[in-house]
């Protein structure tokens, strides 16, 4: 039999029922409005280069999608080793970004220790863009072509000097990958970032740079000389341009990428927010068409396709660096 001290009790109850509901549903969705305050979208090299204007495209369409400003941290050096770790160290809460390059995968095998794991210190978010490399000289060197350049590389043994971004970024690597192939030597000249390099590049001061497709306007200005591209076809942004393995290297396929990972344990919604926004930016026309003209392609993706990719890029460098013979302390 109720009492009348039971019927108060439950009548108490009855009326903080709703309130205890509505708290249990907004503990269920704490980040529905993410958001909600600025972004870092952290760089892992230096600002200037082509990484880090791909990375202000994104992060200016971001901010007009999320009505929050994404702002660029450069973060360079170290190979982006230094950027990585600062970003895999963040809060996991979606407002640090690593804008990564190919390099994340690449470091795994080329250093002997990471302060980092570049698999189970991340959660994938989605790729951004891919790229082949482009061959680049100055005006003032003999090679016209590729096979001029070889040439001149194995008659004047150790004169040339290859550039950089810094050991073991991804252009480094296609530049080694390329002198083994071909046989020649060329002494590496590493710099903080892409912008530093191809600035010594135009004057002559270094011989030889692998860069990004932003750098053709360069070459089409006449400031330096493009006589390549590593992919595995003629790019779309300069299709006059032969690839070097139709210049006389057959086999030699080198093709990068840039993608976006935020710290491990960040929450699977947010993770998938950031995701399906940054496919949206990557669809707008205008980015494509911005990207496409200086040989990026625009590449959105889910979580688990970045994911799939990171593990076999991991596998497909390790095997390179192993016959390289590369290795950093």
């Amino acid at each position: 039999m109720l009492t009348r001290r039971h019927v108060i009790a439950l009548s108490a109850a009855q009326a903080f029922a709703p309130h205890l509901f509505v708290r249990e549903g907004r503990a269920q969705t704490p980040k529905a409005d993410f958001p909600n305050k600025p972004v870092r979208l952290v760089v892992p090299v230096a600002a200037g280069g082509p990484t880090d204007i791909v990375a202000r495209m994104l992060a200016e369409k971001l901010s007009t999608i999320w009505g929050q400003q994404v702002f660029i941290e450069n973060k360079g050096g170290a190979g982006t080793n230094i950027g990585n770790e600062y970003a895999a160290r963040s809060e996991p809460d979606g407002y640090t970004i690593l804008f990564a390059t190919s390099s994340l995968a690449v470091n795994a095998s080329l250093y002997r220790s990471l302060s980092y794991d570049p698999i189970a210190d991340f959660a994938p978010v989605s790729l951004v863009t891919q790229l082949a490399y482009f061959v680049f000289v100055p005006n003032s060197s003999p090679a016209h072509s590729i096979k001029e350049l070889i040439d001149y590389a194995k008659s004047h043994p150790g004169k040339l000097t290859m550039a950089s971004p810094g050991t073991g970024s991804a252009p480094f690597l296609a530049a080694m990958l390329f002198l083994q192939m071909a046989d020649i030597e060329m002494t590496h000249v590493p710099y903080r970032g892409a912008s530093p390099a191809f600035t010594d590049l135009i004057p002559g001061r270094v011989d030889c740079y692998f860069g990004s497709g932003t750098l053709l306007s360069y070459s089409r200005s006449g400031q330096v000389r493009v006589l390549a591209t590593t992919g595995p076809k003629r790019d779309a942004a300069a299709p006059d341009v032969r690839t070097i393995a139709e210049a006389g290297v057959p086999g030699y396929d080198v093709t990068a990428w840039q993608a976006l990972f935020v710290p491990a344990r960040t929450p699977p919604d947010i993770v998938r927010k950031i995701s399906a926004d940054t496919n949206t930016a990557l669809a707008d026309p205008a980015i494509k068409d911005k990207l496409a003209k200086t040989g990026y392609v625009a590449e959105g993706s889910s979580p688990q396709q970045l994911e799939k990719l990171l593990t076999s890029e991991i596998a497909k460098w390790s095997a390179v660096i192993k016959s390289v013979g590369i290795k950093i302390d």
